[in-house]
């Protein structure tokens, strides 16, 4: 069973806005440092960044997965489509993460790794609206 607060609209809401506002600030800061050429501080921040997506984006993705979803599929034969497109949405967060961990570990920061935070925000936002489409009113 899913938590009560993924179940409904406003808190819900409330969770993705949270975590998309931190995403933005620290990958803004890594776009200033990177500018800056304070490599340093850079690499610091994207370690940080890529902990924020993991444990609080993807983590809060898995608990969608296996609880909210299979509810929601489970409810509605109509919302099979939905599920299924919002856990391709959160493959390909998982995806990106990937990529710049692997780039961290081999090339250090730079500007694909910049970029691939900025992807991340993108697709979150428009997985965060369409999420929100289908979740229930209460």
């Amino acid at each position: 069973m899913s938590a009560p607060g993924l179940r409904k609209l406003a808190s819900h809401s409330a969770i993705h806005e949270a975590a998309i506002i931190e995403a933005q600030e620290l990958t803004e800061l890594l776009g200033y440092l990177l500018e800056k050429g304070d490599w340093e501080k850079a690499e610091e921040i994207a370690f940080v960044t890529l902990e924020h997506w993991e444990t609080r984006t993807l983590q809060h993705a898995a608990s969608e997965e296996e609880g909210l979803y299979k509810e929601m599929a489970e409810e509605s034969s109509e919302l099979r489509d939905s599920v299924i497109a919002l856990t391709r949405d959160h493959d390909l967060l998982r995806i990106l993460v990937r990529e710049i961990k692997d780039l961290l570990n081999k090339d250090g920061v730079g500007k694909n790794v910049l970029d691939r935070f900025q992807a991340l925000i993108l697709i979150d936002q428009l997985h965060n609206d369409e999420e929100e489409k289908v979740l229930p009113e209460h």
